[in-house]
């Protein structure tokens, strides 16, 4: 498996970015530290029109503070039962602040016709928190759905016991969220082995289902708190199988971010999806990156599988 960048492209005005999904030819990014949802040409990554996701009085810097964000990680494109598609952005639920999110309605060809309704995941994550291994705190990184299942990827910095993806039946998870069923539905965990850099274990960071495949993103920083920053070292890609059930943690195989030439990629990777596939086993990817001061790139990246 190999991981190779072809583009990289600097997001200005865009902070923390945390997650990206494809829908049609619109790229939707969302931030960490934002209340909007940035809209970009799938192809040529040129900014397009803003959507608002909550109001806030502490937007004015740039970035709302670290101690009151939403911190919005999880972004996924869903169809749902009734046939309407949305994108699902949740928080990180790291803390109380965390543990909101929202529901986009997608309009047919129109992707800035959209209506936003809030969410409260509180109920939800609290049925996820007892799925957790001991001394675990729950940081939510990414999502993805499938046409079955809503997988949210947990991410626990400095440690291998906590990369695990819960997941939740996609239907009822939907239901529960939107009011329209009063009971959490049953939920489940998978652990995955990630890779490691300099004997720190990677953590995921982003998904995004395409053709049937769940791609993946995992990062690596030199840290052990779930909210405080550390140093990058690097990050993966590759994909996660899903069909896989086990008592045990799941080995997975992915491939480091390498430059041009085959230098490690130092960047700390956020979200992904994929753009197209360009043969068999190759795929052109989209990622998102954070520098952890406020700064954001787009990075096309060839995998092959």
């Amino acid at each position: 498996m190999q991981a190779t960048i072809l583009r990289e492209v600097t997001l200005p005005r865009l902070p923390s970015a945390s997650g990206v999904e494809v829908v049609g030819d619109t790229a939707y990014i969302i931030g960490d530290d934002a209340p909007l949802l940035y809209c970009f040409d799938a192809r040529e990554l040129t900014a397009g029109r803003t959507l608002t996701l909550f109001e806030t009085a502490h937007f004015s810097s740039g970035r709302i503070p670290k101690g009151i964000k939403p911190d919005l990680e999880c972004l996924t494109a869903v169809t749902t039962a009734e046939g309407e598609t949305g994108l699902l952005v949740l928080g990180s639920g790291a803390t109380a602040a965390r543990e909101v999110g929202y529901w986009v309605a997608l309009a047919p060809g129109a992707p800035l016709a959209a209506s936003v309704y809030p969410l409260s995941l509180t109920s939800l994550y609290a049925a996820l928190r007892p799925l957790l291994p001991r001394g675990i705190e729950l940081n939510l990184e990414a999502a993805a759905a499938t046409p079955d299942e809503l997988l949210l990827m947990q991410r626990s910095v400095g440690t291998a016991a906590g990369n695990l993806v819960f997941r939740c039946p996609l239907q009822p998870t939907l239901d529960f969220l939107r009011h329209r069923i009063p009971q959490v539905p049953p939920l489940s965990v998978q652990r995955y082995e990630l890779p490691t850099i300099a004997g720190k274990p990677a953590g995921l960071s982003g998904a995004s289902v395409y053709a049937g495949l769940l791609f993946v993103t995992a990062s690596v920083e030199d840290t052990t708190d779930p909210v405080a920053d550390g140093e990058v070292l690097g990050s993966f890609v590759g994909v996660l199988d899903v069909r896989r059930r086990s008592g045990r943690a799941v080995p997975t195989a992915l491939a480091r971010l390498e430059l041009p030439g085959g230098q490690p990629y130092r960047g700390k990777v956020e979200g992904v999806a994929v753009r197209q596939q360009l043969g068999p086993g190759r795929y052109e990817l989209l990622l998102v990156t954070d520098d952890d001061q406020g700064g954001s790139t787009a990075v096309v990246v060839e995998l092959t599988v």
